[in-house]
């Protein structure tokens, strides 16, 4: 049974970093490597919530697992196991933390880019859209409605800004100039790929994908897939069977928590408002119908 974990708390290990959802440490002995472990934080507008929604780290790194198989022929990833027997001694006394919800990966170099795919029009994107024609560098012409597909996947790079900060789409010039020329084809080329076989897979499972982001890093010159990959958390999930150009989709994530919180009156900084159950419910079955829909599990 996994326990809900709201942090982790391993003090014979070394806390890295503390994200919205994830804790990572690094391991005496095993300067290559780092563990990843989901907690059961959620949160929204750059703010994390108080209350956990529980089960939510495991649906995530159940979800990354069953993606990370699936695209390992367009680019490796930096798992090494998600099995707590085979994680190093001093991990095991930690089990009921760790189990369903970790990850042993190979430590890499993070790039200092988000790497986003659009397949359609939503969110941030729909908002500049309505204000300008030109989004992120590409010209979109004009009729587009909200939720449209675009004719082909569009790679829209942005910051990787520190938590409670906002994330800002950059172009690909922009790009260019960050990590230079070759970086950037490399980096549009393999999202693009990582995106286009899921959206193929998820549309067979009844699954629209309309954008996600991706996380790349660098271990010995490579580019490797790192971090969470094509979650709820980082992806736009509408049921296909229900989608209807023209207006904002059902999806499969936080947006029952988004709704609520909008509701309120309530600046969208910290503290958080605390969770009704309702909410929490709610979230945790979308959750899990997403995983359903995709691993069939």
């Amino acid at each position: 049974m996994t326990i809900t974990l709201l942090s982790s708390d391993c003090p014979e290990l070394h806390l890295v970093h503390r994200g919205k959802v994830r804790d990572m440490y690094s391991i005496d002995g095993h300067d290559d490597k780092l563990l990843m472990v989901a907690t059961d934080r959620i949160s929204a507008y750059d703010v994390v919530m108080d209350d956990p929604i529980p089960g939510k780290g495991a649906i995530l790194t159940r979800m990354s697992l069953h993606w990370f198989d699936l695209l390992g022929d367009v680019v490796e990833n930096h798992l090494i196991t998600a099995d707590v027997s085979e994680y190093p001694a001093v991990c095991q006394q930690y089990r009921d933390q760790l189990e369903n919800r970790s990850m042993l990966v190979k430590k890499t170099k993070p790039l200092p880019v988000e790497c986003i795919v659009r397949g359609y029009i939503s969110g941030s994107f729909w908002s500049a859209y309505k204000k300008s024609q030109i989004v992120s560098g590409f010209d979109l012409g004009e009729g587009l409605k909200e939720s449209d597909k675009f004719s082909k996947p569009l790679f829209t790079p942005s910051t990787k800004a520190e938590i409670g900060d906002h994330d800002e789409n950059i172009s690909y010039a922009e790009l260019e100039d960050k990590v230079g020329v070759d970086m950037a084809k490399k980096l549009s080329d393999i999202s693009i790929a990582l995106y286009s076989k899921a959206a193929d897979y998820a549309r067979e499972k009844g699954i629209i994908i309309a954008d996600t982001k991706f996380e790349l890093g660098e271990i010995d010159g490579k580019i490797i897939l790192i971090d969470e990959v094509l979650t709820p958390d980082s992806s736009r999930f509408w049921p296909l069977d229900e989608y209807a150009p023209g207006k904002g989709q059902p999806s499969f994530d936080k947006q029952f928590l988004r709704d609520y919180l909008s509701s309120l009156d309530w600046g969208k900084t910290p503290p958080p408002p605390r969770l009704p159950q309702e909410i929490i419910d709610k979230t945790k079955l979308r959750y899990e119908e997403a995983l359903e829909r995709i691993t069939g599990k």
